[in-house]
């Protein structure tokens, strides 16, 4: 099967690669079924830590919308904290609510240009990412 993403409910530039990105993954790990509702993509690099750094996980979430797919959020984490640091969300744009956010920034209308500059920058280092093979476990959850 193949993910048929609604195009005009795009809140911010979602380029076609990161579209084929999740359709590949989606396929690689038999998840979608015509009776799929929801996929959640897991990156992640195992070794990243709050002591050494590496790369941040990340976390997309896509919906089923009569037949087509669009984007509930995406959400880069990253550990905070002093003495005892935990994994928390750097970046969320949030499709579902229309908010993006960012650590210590307060929430932003993602339709702000300065979020759609930032979405897109992200999104280029997230496919080189990929690319560069630093997530050694990319997990597919199904709904």
């Amino acid at each position: 099967m193949k993910l048929t993403f609604d195009v005009d409910r795009l809140l911010l530039p979602v380029s076609v690669d990161l579209q084929d990105r999740l359709n590949e993954v989606a396929n690689q790990n038999d998840k979608l079924t015509s009776s799929t509702n929801a996929l959640t993509f897991n990156f992640r690099d195992t070794s990243y830590n709050a002591e050494s750094g590496g790369w941040h996980p990340v976390e997309i979430r896509i919906v089923r919308l009569y037949d087509q797919w669009i984007f509930d959020y995406i959400t880069d984490f990253s550990y905070c904290g002093g003495l005892f640091p935990e994994l928390v969300k750097e970046v969320d744009f949030n499709f579902g609510c229309g908010t993006a956010s960012f650590l210590y920034v307060p929430e932003t209308p993602i339709s702000d240009s300065n979020v759609c500059d930032f979405y897109q920058v992200w999104e280029m280092n997230f496919l080189s990412y990929i690319s560069m093979n630093v997530f050694d476990e990319i997990k597919v959850m199904a709904e």
